[in-house]
């Protein structure tokens, strides 16, 4: 522990700017997501990688649930708001350099933090279903972003992610949890609609970027390693709390936005702004 807490000092600011093209803006604008490469360099990811292995460790230790409504104990170890649980955490989910890819994917002035969380699929962990994010978030706005990055190279049998492209531009497809069934009528949906599949295997430190409407899934974990994810949610600035309308969004509300009524501006102390157009 004091090895670990000696080098939070000279980690990584994360400052330095990732410069985007027009056509990847483009392209996440269409498809609903985007895959971009060393987002991190593998030393960056180094650096902060077995700071947030401990932190999964100790709170997979302490079985604490952190709140959650359903178990996806069987599809990976969860860890939300790992930011809160360390320091040096905390400068990898508030970099500058990750919230403003988001703000310019969205094209929005300013980005605030929903909440991270270390997704750990261990060796055997099951596929994660088709879902949309949208559905559990009482925010009233479409800009609203994930960033998935990977702390381990991950191939297709370790459980990539997939994207059913441009879905996000259909709103709302469904009032589904994660589970069985979502999976089954995206799944139909999908080719219904003619929805493109992407599926990517990534390095450490690349990163894919998707809407919350965006319909996705991931693999199960068949390798005997465990896939290390770390993911940080944004939303535009200025977003007001919307009327939760089911159980899941009446939890994150007031899990996320503690104290927070419908109708404010979601700027509790949970949701700092990361990044603003200068």
């Amino acid at each position: 522990m004091n090895t670990i807490l000696s080098k939070i000092t000279h980690l990584p600011s994360l400052e330095e700017e990732y410069i985007l093209s027009d056509d990847q803006i483009r392209r996440y604008r269409e498809d609903g997501h985007l895959l971009l490469r060393r987002v991190a360099s593998p030393a960056e990811v180094d650096s902060y990688r077995p700071l947030i292995e401990q932190i999964v460790a100790e709170s997979v230790a302490k079985h604490d649930s952190q709140g959650r409504i359903e178990d996806y104990s069987n599809l990976f170890l969860q860890v939300t708001n790992v930011w809160r649980l360390n320091e040096g955490i905390r400068r990898f989910v508030f970099a500058e350099r990750f919230a403003k890819i988001a703000a310019d994917l969205m094209g929005v002035e300013g980005v605030r933090l929903y909440h991270d969380q270390a997704l750990f699929k261990p060796a055997g962990g099951k596929a994660t279903h088709w879902h949309q994010d949208r559905f559990y978030w009482p925010l009233d706005t479409d800009h609203t972003i994930t960033m998935w990055m990977p702390l381990v190279n991950v191939t297709k049998e370790m459980g990539t992610m997939m994207f059913a492209g441009g879905s996000h531009r259909a709103g709302s497809l469904g009032s589904m949890s994660i589970s069985e069934g979502s999976h089954f009528a995206f799944e139909q949906l999908i080719a219904e609609r003619g929805f493109p599949v992407a599926d990517h295997e990534v390095n450490a430190g690349d990163a894919t970027f998707h809407s919350g409407w965006t319909i996705h899934s991931a693999h199960a974990n068949t390798s005997s390693q465990v896939r290390e994810v770390i993911t940080i949610i944004y939303f535009a600035d200025g977003t007001r709390l919307m009327e939760p309308d089911n159980e899941f969004r009446k939890v994150d509300m007031e899990v996320f936005h503690p104290g927070q009524k419908p109708g404010e501006v979601a700027a509790s102390p949970l949701n700092p702004l990361l990044w603003r157009q200068p």
